[in-house]
């Protein structure tokens, strides 16, 4: 009964398969694992904005909505009517073919990254051995995107917000790419399917998950705060400075367009966000062994339930920093971090006593976290000031 639980949509789609002609199999089996992609993070999606705006009315003592249908739940229903309906304005002098594919060019790679993420136990839509590539490549399309909306505009401030976006883009996905070197060492594999596996085993009832280790811990937070620039999430929200570039790089969008950059924002998150379980928190497996008999799909979303809490807990929080400090922490200490991650886990690989990996790993993580700290906070001296011409 648990195992037919765990396989249910696996069973599911075998049965509904076997209905469809042997000729339109092969159709049939493409459009059952990319429609349910299409329904779930979509839903997750609408779900996830009520539950940020409620959170975030809590955390700033207010309620939030609670208007449309019971408790509010009935806002992005609202919303999606609401921005289908509205009237979608384009500049006259825009270019019109790129105006209008940018806003489908954010949301097509998020959607196709999802074809190689495991949601359970024989639950991956594309399994193939080098799948975290294909992950990072597609991913990659969202600057183009960022930058045909900017562009395409014919508006300095767009401009001006598609450039500022797309540095920030590029600078954090060095470090992001990094995080994912020390997992694909020690696994051997780049299979996201295979990085589960081999996370799945369990030592006096614990998992092996790679966040259990030093430099999987460091590598985990680290690969959240690159996560969260690269999908404009505060504190890293700067693409969209209203004081500074009025709205960002997608300006002069109204209507439908308009909601989706923040579906593609959304959906890229989601995406990220699974990377990230696959990769540290051992994908669709459980933390302890007295738990596996709980279907692994339901495993996967509550992760990736809590990390969206996450985000949402740490945009309420913390304000938006500034733009000089947003690259000087990527280029001073994400990325060199990120690489004295690496040596860690080649550290932890081959020494051979367990109380020496800890040791040996977490000593090089330490004294690496310590001399970047001290040099990206070190404060600057200033000289006395002396004006010519004051009179």
């Amino acid at each position: 009964m648990i195992e037919q639980l765990d396989q249910i949509f696996v069973i599911a789609k075998r049965e509904l398969i076997s209905l469809v002609p042997s000729e339109f199999q092969p159709i049939a089996s493409v459009l059952l694992s990319i429609l349910p992609l299409l329904a779930v993070f979509p839903g997750l999606f609408a779900l996830t904005t009520v539950l940020e705006r409620k959170g975030l009315g809590r955390i700033q003592n207010r309620y939030g909505p609670n208007r449309v249908g019971p408790y509010g739940i009935l806002q992005p229903v609202a919303d999606g009517l609401k921005t289908l309906f509205k009237e979608t304005i384009q500049p006259r002098a825009a270019d019109r073919v790129l105006f209008f594919l940018a806003p489908v060019f954010l949301v097509v790679p998020a959607l196709l990254a999802y074809s190689v993420i495991p949601f359970g136990r024989n639950m991956v839509p594309l399994d193939m051995e080098g799948a975290l590539l294909f992950f990072f490549a597609v991913g990659a399309g969202t600057e183009l995107a960022v930058f045909m909306a900017g562009w395409a505009s014919r508006n300095k401030y767009s401009l001006l917000g598609a450039m500022r976006a797309i540095a920030q883009m590029l600078s954090y996905e060095i470090p992001l790419i990094l995080c994912a070197v020390p997992v694909v060492m020690l696994s051997g594999t780049l299979s996201p399917s295979r990085i589960v596996d081999a996370q799945n085993l369990y030592t006096a009832g614990i998992a092996h998950w790679n966040v259990f280790t030093p430099w999987g811990i460091v590598g985990f937070v680290l690969f959240l705060i690159a996560a969260a620039a690269e999908s404009n999430r505060s504190p890293f929200d700067l693409p969209e400075g209203e004081s500074e570039i009025i709205a960002g790089y997608y300006i002069e969008y109204s209507g439908f367009k308009f909601a989706l950059f923040f579906l593609g924002e959304y959906l890229g998150l989601f995406a990220i966000c699974g990377l990230g379980i696959t990769l540290f928190l051992g994908g669709w497996t459980a933390p302890f062994s007295f738990l596996t008999w709980v279907p692994s799909w339901i495993w996967f979303f509550v992760k990736l339930f809590a990390l969206i809490c996450l985000f949402i807990w740490v945009r309420g929080t913390m304000p938006r920093v500034r733009m000089d400090q947003l690259m000087n922490f990527a280029w001073k200490f994400m990325l060199p971090l990120a690489l004295i991650n690496i040596v860690a886990a080649a550290a932890w690989r081959f020494t051979p006593i367990l109380g020496f990996k800890w040791l040996f790993s977490a000593t090089i993580i330490g004294t690496g976290y310590f001399a970047l700290g001290q040099g990206l906070t070190r404060k600057t001296q200033y000289t006395k000031r002396t004006y010519r011409f004051a009179t």
